[in-house]
């Protein structure tokens, strides 16, 4: 009797210790948005981003944990936002200027995102205030927190958080002070993933001389990010891209590098006419250390109607005696998360 009592009371602590295991992990992703337009045209290195599974917005510029049904939040350092550091949107509005992803056009025009956008702002942003700047063609403004995928393509590099290290990151943000530090060479919105990338991964993200000069880049945190991965299995990074919804702007480019978007650009022929030896230098170093490429081929498409994809469990949790099977190091392009909604994946691949 003894015995068969002892017997079922580990079964139950087993069983609710597997169960504490799986709540005690979440997701969080690196997006690395493509440049697009005339300032991503002088500009070609592009945005980061961080998305959480489980912190959400209570105001654009205070953090909470989500509750059931929500899917999280967008966070990052954005420049022209009424004086703020960085704010935070949930993942939908922030992709599609709109709540429920049913509700995402197949296609849109100019009218039809500016519409979408302003009325998200008028039920959602106030408290950002009332005069934000729309933006130029040099800074976004507010328009800029809105339907990124109406702007370009989004590359997503999605790890494993734990609840004490999101719990950690809410608690620090809010009570930091949200004042704009911005600066474009060395403050940027590169700059910002980096810090919080590192409060996951301590000391792992940091400026780079070569091949971008000490300007932290988009391309450059996400390469250090896959590379990462690479090395460190239980990461468990997984890569997938949410395609431009066409009909607003033309296709997003690929995001470069500062030597590379000097060397592959008409910035060459200027740079080469005042200091060769400078430039001469560039190209060297773009050839030595700045041809990386942080994209596998053929990542997992994410669409509005599988969007709980990025919130799945991983490889890891779902059966780590099949991931241990992997080649050591090997970074997911098609996490079985992908498995939700593929109906849907052709029409988002039509997209592209």
């Amino acid at each position: 009797m003894l015995s068969k009592l002892w017997n079922i009371t580990f079964l139950l602590v087993a069983l609710a210790a597997s169960s504490f295991c799986a709540q005690a992990h979440a997701q969080a992703a690196l997006l690395m948005e493509e440049p697009y337009g005339f300032f991503g045209t002088l500009n070609p290195t592009g945005h980061n981003a961080i998305y959480f599974e489980r912190i959400c917005a209570e105001t654009p510029v205070k953090l909470r944990r989500c509750g059931p049904g929500e899917l999280g939040a967008v966070i990052a350092r954005y420049q022209g936002i009424d004086g703020y550091d960085w704010v935070a949107i949930p993942l939908i509005p922030y992709l599609y200027s709109v709540e429920n992803a049913a509700d995402v056009p197949a296609h849109v025009d100019h009218d039809t995102v500016v519409e979408l956008r302003d009325h998200y702002r008028e039920e959602h942003l106030q408290d950002l205030g009332a005069n934000l700047s729309p933006g130029n063609l040099v800074r976004g403004g507010w328009t800029q927190l809105l339907g990124a995928a109406y702007e370009r393509r989004i590359y997503v590099f999605r790890f494993e958080t734990m609840e004490a290290e999101d719990d950690a990151l809410i608690k620090k943000l809010n009570a930091s002070p949200n004042r704009t530090r911005f600066d474009l060479f060395f403050n940027n919105c590169a700059d910002f993933a980096r810090v919080m990338l590192n409060e996951y991964f301590p000391r792992t993200f940091r400026r780079s001389i070569f091949p971008d000069a000490g300007v932290t880049t988009p391309k450059q945190i996400t390469y250090k990010l896959v590379r990462f991965g690479r090395k460190n299995p239980g990461a468990a990074l997984t890569v997938f891209v949410i395609p431009q919804i066409p009909g607003y702007r033309h296709r997003s480019h690929s995001a470069k590098g500062i030597d590379e978007s000097f060397v592959t650009t008409i910035y060459a022929i200027p740079i080469a006419m005042m200091n060769p030896y400078l430039a001469v230098g560039m190209f060297v170093d773009y050839l030595v250390r700045g041809r990386y490429h942080p994209i596998p081929r053929n990542p997992t498409v994410l669409g509005p109607g599988n969007l709980t994809a990025l919130t799945a469990p991983s490889l890891t949790q779902e059966n780590s005696a099949s991931a241990g099977e992997q080649a050591p190091g090997a970074v997911a392009a098609t996490p079985t998360a992908a498995r939700a909604n593929q109906d849907l994946q052709g029409t988002s691949a039509a997209n592209e």
